[in-house]
C-alpha cells in the first residue's frame, strides 16, 4: 500500500479574485481542473490573463498538528497507521490508496515507535514523487544545499558563488545574493543552528548568521579548493578538508587553526566529525577513509575497502555505523565498534557523488551518482543490500548534494544539471520509483527512431558514455545511425518514451546554448 505528502495546489495572486480554495480540489498536485474552466468563451484573448495560477506545495503542517493530537490518545505504535479504528479514541482507519486519505496521514515520525527504528514503511521512507523543479533565471550548477533551521526554506550555493533562497512549502524564489568570489563547495548548520559555514574553491571559509549576513572570513589550505566542513558535537570545533592533503581542526570562538593532520597521500574531498565523539573521518583521493583523533592530531585507523576516489563519509546519528562513497561505482558501510565492514551496495553504474542517512528511520539513507541516478536503501534487519527504490533519470547530470527536511517527509537534490529538485512521498494509488512500480504489463518490444540532427556526438558522448548510461538506465538497447543522423532505440513503449524524452531535454538545452561542454555527456565536469 502506497501513502503520499501532502501537495496540495495553492492559488497564488492574479488579476482576478480567486474562485476557489483548494479544499474542494478533487486530487491533490494538480496544475489544472477541468471542472473549473472558464465559462466565459467570448473572448479567448483574455483567457490566459484571467486564467488561475497555479503552484504545488508540500503542507506539512496539518501531518504534524494530526500526529500532535493523536499523542493525547494513544501511545506510539510503529503499526498504527494499520490498525483499523488505531489503538485509542483518536485512532486512524485504515488508509486507502485514495486521495481522501490525504488528510489522516501523519509525518514520518509519527509512524515510528519511539520516534526512531523500527519497520520501515516504504511509502513513508523512499520518497520518489517529483514534488517539484527550481531554476534560477541565470542558472548555474548547484554544488550544495542545505534546509534552514526548521526547514523552512532552502539554501542553495552554485558554481559562481552566490546564495539562493527557496520556500520549502510552495517552492517559490525568494533571495539571490553573492556570497563567495569563487564556486561553492560545502556548507552546513551547527547544531545549534546558530551559525552557517560555507566554503569555496579559492580556500575561503565564510561564517554566518541565521539571517545570511556575512560574520568573519577566513582564508585556508593554501588556496586550495575546501570540499567538506563539519562541526564538532559540542559547536567548539568545526573540521575541514582540501586538496592541499591535510585536514584541519579549527576552534570556532578564536576562529584559528589549531591543528593540521596529514596522513593522506592525495586531496581530500570529503570529512564529517563524530555525531558524540571526538573521532573524525576523512576520505580522499588516494582510496583511503582514515580516523582521526582531533585531539592529539594521530591516525587512529586506516580502511582499505575502495579502489577509487571517496567522494563522500557520513556517520549515522547512532554513532556506530559510518557510511563511505566512492568513484568505483559502490557504497561501503562500517560498524566502526569492530571495524567490520558489514555490506558493499552495488547499484549505480556510475562514480557515487552523495549520500545521506534518513533523519528518522536510522536504516535508511539515499545515494546520487554521476548519471543522475537517485536511489533509496534500507540496511536494516529487514532491509536488502539492493535499492529499495530507485530513480534512474532524477537528474540529467551528477547529483553533487542532497539534503533530507529535518521531519523526513521531502528531499532536496542539487546537479550539475542546474536543477534543484524537492522529491515528496507518492499520492495514494501511484508506485512511482517502487518495485511494483518496475513491472511494465507492455512487454511488447518495438523499434522506434528520432531525429538528431547535428547533435549526433552530443547523444554519443565522450567515448560514448552518454549512450552508454542511458542504455544502462532504461533498459533499452540504442544506436546512433551517422550518416542518416538518426537515434534508433529498440525496447517497449515505455521506455522508448522515456528514452525520447530525456534526449530531448538534452538537445533543447545545447541548442539553447545553456551547456557549457557541448561534446560531454551526463555529468562531466565539477569535482
Amino acid at each position: 500500500m502506497d501513502l503520499t505528502a501532502y501537495c496540495r495546489p495553492v492559488d497564488t495572486p492574479s488579476s482576478t479574485p480567486a474562485k476557489r480554495s483548494f479544499l474542494n480540489v478533487p486530487y491533490a498536485g494538480t496544475e489544472t481542473d477541468p471542472r473549473h474552466q472558464d465559462d466565459d468563451n467570448d473572448n479567448d484573448d483574455d483567457k490566459d490573463n484571467k486564467a488561475e495560477l497555479k503552484r504545488r506545495c508540500i503542507d506539512y503542517h496539518t501531518p504534524a498538528v494530526l500526529d500532535l493530537s493523536a499523542r493525547l490518545y494513544r501511545k506510539s505504535n510503529r503499526r498504527s497507521h494499520t490498525l483499523p479504528g488505531g489503538s485509542g479514541m483518536a485512532g486512524y482507519p485504515y488508509l486507502q490508496c485514495h486521495t481522501n486519505y490525504l488528510r489522516l496521514m501523519g509525518l514520518p515520525l509519527g509512524e515510528v515507535g519511539g520516534g526512531c527504528g523500527g519497520d520501515v514503511i516504504p511509502s513513508m521512507a523512499f520518497l520518489t514523487y517529483n514534488a517539484h523543479v527550481t531554476r534560477a533565471k541565470n542558472s548555474n550548477p548547484v554544488m550544495c544545499l542545505s534546509w534552514t533551521p526548521g526547514g523552512r526554506r532552502l539554501l542553495t550555493g552554485n558554481q559562481e558563488g552566490e546564495f539562493t533562497l527557496w520556500d520549502g512549502v510552495n517552492f517559490s524564489f525568494e533571495l539571490i545574493m553573492s556570497a563567495h568570489d569563487q564556486s561553492f563547495r560545502c556548507m552546513a548548520w551547527s547544531h545549534n543552528q546558530n551559525y552557517l559555514l560555507t566554503s569555496d574553491s579559492g580556500g575561503n571559509i565564510k561564517y554566518w548568521s541565521p539571517s545570511i549576513a556575512p560574520v568573519q572570513s577566513i582564508d585556508s589550505h593554501d588556496g586550495q579548493p575546501i570540499h567538506a566542513l563539519s562541526f564538532s558535537p559540542a559547536d567548539t570545533k568545526f573540521v575541514s578538508c582540501g586538496d592541499d592533503a591535510t585536514v584541519r581542526v579549527w576552534d570556532w570562538a578564536g576562529r584559528r587553526e589549531e591543528r593540521v593532520m596529514e596522513g593522506h597521500g592525495w586531496d581530500v574531498k570529503c570529512v564529517q566529525w563524530h555525531p558524540r565523539s571526538s573521532v573524525i573521518c576523512s576520505g580522499s583521493k588516494d582510496n583511503l577513509v582514515k580516523l582521526w583523533d582531533p585531539r592529539t592530531g594521530g591516525c587512529l585507523s586506516t580502511l582499505y575497502g575502495h579502489k577509487n576516489t571517496v567522494t563522500k563519509v557520513a556517520w549515522n546519528d547512532n554513532g556506530n555505523w559510518l557510511l563511505t562513497a566512492s568513484r568505483d561505482q559502490l557504497i561501503k558501510l562500517y560498524d566502526i565498534r569492530a571495524m567490520k565492514e558489514l555490506c558493499s551496495l552495488k547499484g549505480h553504474h556510475k562514480e557515487v557523488t552523495s549520500i545521506s542517512w534518513h533523519p528518522i528511520y536510522e536504516t535508511v539513507f539515499a545515494s546520487g551518482g554521476m548519471d543522475g541516478t537517485l536511489i533509496y536503501w534500507n540496511v536494516g534487519p529487514k532491509g536488502s543490500e539492493e535499492p529499495a527504490a530507485k530513480i534512474p533519470y532524477a537528474h540529467d547530470m551528477a547529483i553533487w548534494d542532497m539534503k533530507w527536511h529535518p521531519a523526513g517527509h521531502m528531499l532536496a537534490t542539487g546537479s550539475n544539471d542546474r536543477q534543484t529538485k524537492f522529491w515528496a512521498r507518492n499520492r495514494p494509488g501511484t508506485l512511482q520509483g517502487l518495485d511494483d512500480d518496475d513491472t511494465d504489463h507492455d512487454t511488447e518490444i518495438i523499434q522506434a527512431e528520432m531525429e538528431l540532427g547535428n547533435h549526433v556526438g552530443i547523444v554519443i558522448g565522450r567515448r560514448g558514455a552518454t549512450i552508454i548510461a542511458m542504455q544502462r538506465q532504461t533498459k533499452t538497447k540504442m544506436h546512433v545511425d551517422q550518416i542518416r543522423r538518426v537515434l534508433q532505440i529498440e525496447g517497449t513503449a515505455r521506455q522508448i518514451e522515456v528514452v525520447k524524452k530525456r534526449v530531448s531535454a538534452l538537445l533543447e538545452r545545447v541548442s539553447s546554448g545553456e551547456d557549457d561542454r557541448p561534446t560531454g555527456g551526463f555529468g562531466f565536469g565539477g569535482y
